[in-house]
């Protein structure tokens, strides 16, 4: 592959990646719930919470993270399937790993590297007490974002 694909003027700089996650987190959210995010104050996510992680692979090297509590995660549900929030508690997970993987192949485009990185398939944990730990080394981007009073973090961690 060329060295000129990696130069290009077109290759958004990464000092403007934190504005492009977020441009890229509420135009997904905005298609695909039906609900407008806006920046939020640091997420404490008290009880369970639902972390789906996603991995870039190519001319990046990442992963990108996005944590809600479990409330949100049902609540992001219902409105992807237009059902009422007890009938999507058991779809919560799927939608926060979805989600996360349409985040991040939003952002990959934006950044202009779509055809030069491919995601892995979602990993979705659940649970009470568990820490995401995050690469020593590399560049480490967090957002937390308010969608309909629930707080969410989304993390893109770069690896060197």
């Amino acid at each position: 592959m060329s060295q000129e694909l990696f130069t290009s003027a077109a290759i958004v700089p990464r000092g403007d990646w934190p504005t492009v996650l977020f441009v890229a987190a509420s135009e997904v959210f905005s298609m695909m719930v039906g609900g407008e995010i806006t920046m939020g104050q640091q997420a404490c996510h008290v009880g369970e919470s639902v972390a789906g992680t996603v991995g870039i692979a190519g001319a990046v090297r990442a992963g990108l993270t996005l944590r809600c509590g479990r409330s949100a995660a049902i609540r992001i549900a219902s409105q992807m399937l237009g059902v009422p929030m007890q009938q999507a508690e058991e779809h919560g997970c799927d939608a926060v790993g979805e989600i996360c993987n349409m985040v991040a192949g939003h952002f990959k485009a934006k950044i202009g590297l779509e055809s030069q990185c491919v995601l892995s398939v979602p990993l979705v944990i659940r649970g009470n007490d568990y820490h995401i730990e995050r690469v020593k080394k590399g560049e480490h981007i967090a957002l937390t974002l308010n969608y309909e009073g629930e707080l969410l973090d989304i993390a893109l961690d770069i690896h060197p």
